[in-house]
């Protein structure tokens, strides 16, 4: 049976800490051991959508979950059926017979829903290819990660959801295969999937990035590129008005130049101290692309400079001491962010996979960010820091960089991204801090949105004013997807019903 039950009902907690569901009874979908993954999916969508059906016959929500990963309570929803799919992981190469003419089937992989980033990378790794973004862990599964936005950090990408080519998704109503109009597998083998295809550009740009509540996602279609080495620089310097304002024109080179390598860096990462932001000196890392070599010296996600929980090792002190918190901040990141090498150190290079990491559960940690049109970051960066500086709250600020993102609810939604994270202890104090900085960004009329995995203080009225036209379309998807009223409240909980996404 693809589908079983793991306990009746109780309680469950997320994989941070941060959310628990009560009332809950808690299934598993399961991988099989069919030779094609077609026949596999076939099987699986058939026992989710019959899933589906016993639990609206028994009057109860669902939710479907990967790892469990987002430290919002996005994935909670109590008094449900919830679904675990982590075991359902298998991912499977694509034959050049089963692509729409002028599709490369060398570039893609059929991945199953519950495959986690770090399983998807390194089946890519071993082929010879590559994800081109992530976000800065790997322990989500990848359907969880693209259904949030989880928004990567190359300065020419989008987000880790612009890898999908193609999407199943079950719903009462069906087991849909969703593309681009322009299509990617053919039609023999969507019928072996047990899927009926849905080529609509718009269906698409919505089941990129559903937000769990479009039906259950059971598996993708991943793009990837040829594998690749990137070599970190990391460092701790003073960085001055100017250089923000070098970032916010996108001169990465110039800044590149300033504070590491004079080359085109391909990643960009700004970790500052509110506290007096331009005298005490920020944390940068910077990732330099290079062609694959088969000969470098494998080194550990340490080496590379991925991690960066130091925070956690600090929370209690920060909130204890808060006269002190400009200081302990700065020691937070000398000891923990500054591990990674220096322009003068020898060169160290790994895969993109190699420098991912998996957090620890980050139960006593705040997470937040904004993301915000790329040219206004000065002025935004000035504002946030005063904001810190003047109400409290113990958290570091954290620039990163990207293109605009594929998907209709993507966050990265400018032309060209900053995104602004902002993460310390879990506190009352530094909620209202955070709090403090989005009406600060209002009352300036700096546009921006929200990721929807992290603390995000959203309602319906404000999602609908920040994405528009595009949450229109989305809503239209959902409602082609999903006709029946009582189906979307199928897949809603009291958060996503909130943000008006459910209903």
């Amino acid at each position: 049976m693809p589908i079983v039950q793991l306990a009746e009902e109780g309680r469950w907690t997320n994989y941070h800490g941060t959310g628990t569901c009560e009332a809950a009874t808690r299934f598993a979908l399961r991988s099989g051991d069919a030779e094609r993954g077609r026949d596999e999916l076939a099987i699986a969508a058939k026992a989710v959508q019959h899933w589906l059906a016993a639990a609206a016959a028994a009057g109860r929500r669902v939710r479907p979950l990967g790892a469990g990963w987002s430290p919002s309570n996005v994935n909670i929803a109590s008094d449900s059926w919830l679904l675990h799919t982590r075991r359902f992981n298998r991912c499977f190469r694509i034959n050049p017979d089963d692509v729409s003419p002028g599709i490369d089937a060398r570039t893609l992989m059929l991945v199953e829903a519950g495959a986690l980033v770090d399983e998807v990378s390194d089946k890519l790794e071993a082929q010879g290819r590559s994800l081109w973004t992530s976000g800065a862990g790997n322990g989500q599964t990848f359907a969880g990660a693209c259904a949030t936005g989880t928004h990567g950090s190359m300065v020419t990408r989008g987000g880790i959801q612009d890898h999908i080519r193609a999407v199943q998704i079950v719903t009462p109503e069906g087991i849909h295969w969703i593309e681009p109009a322009t299509g990617v597998m053919n039609d023999a083998f969507v019928a072996t999937t047990g899927s009926t295809p849905l080529r609509d550009d718009d269906l698409f740009a919505a089941a990129q990035l559903p937000v769990g509540s479009l039906g259950v996602v059971t598996a993708m279609v991943v793009d990837s590129v040829p594998k690749f080495l990137v070599r970190p620089i990391q460092n701790l310097r003073k960085v001055d008005r100017a250089a923000l304002d070098w970032l916010a024109a996108g001169d990465f080179r110039r800044f590149s130049a300033a504070y590491a390598l004079d080359q085109d860096p391909d990643f960009v990462q700004m970790i500052v101290n509110p506290y007096k932001p331009l005298k005490r000196p920020a944390m940068l890392r910077f990732l330099y692309r290079e062609p694959w070599r088969d000969d470098y010296q494998h080194a550990t996600p340490g080496q590379l400079g991925a991690g960066y929980d130091a925070l956690s090792l600090l929370g209690r002190l920060l909130n204890d001491y808060p006269w002190a918190r400009g200081a302990l901040l700065q020691f937070a990141m000398k000891q923990g962010y500054a591990a990674g090498p220096d322009v003068d150190a020898p060169p160290v290079y790994g895969s993109w996979g190699e420098g991912l990491d998996t957090h620890r559960p980050l139960a006593d940690l705040f997470n937040a960010s904004v993301t915000i049109d790329r040219a206004d970051l000065a002025r935004a960066f000035e504002l946030i820091c005063a904001v810190y500086a003047r109400h409290g709250g113990s958290t570091v600020v954290t620039v990163r960089f990207m293109e605009r993102a594929q998907g209709l609810l993507a966050p990265a939604r400018f032309p060209h991204n900053s995104v602004i994270d902002f993460d310390g202890p879990r506190s009352q104090r530094t909620a209202d801090a955070y709090a403090r900085v989005i009406e600060c960004l209002d009352a300036e009329r700096i546009a921006f949105t929200r990721h929807w995995a992290k603390s995000c203080r959203l309602d319906a009225a404000r999602v609908a004013a920040d994405y528009g036209e595009d949450f229109r379309r989305w809503r239209a998807a959902r409602d082609r997807l999903l006709p029946d009223p009582a189906h979307r409240v199928l897949f809603g909980s009291e958060v996503l019903d909130g943000l008006g996404l459910t209903c």
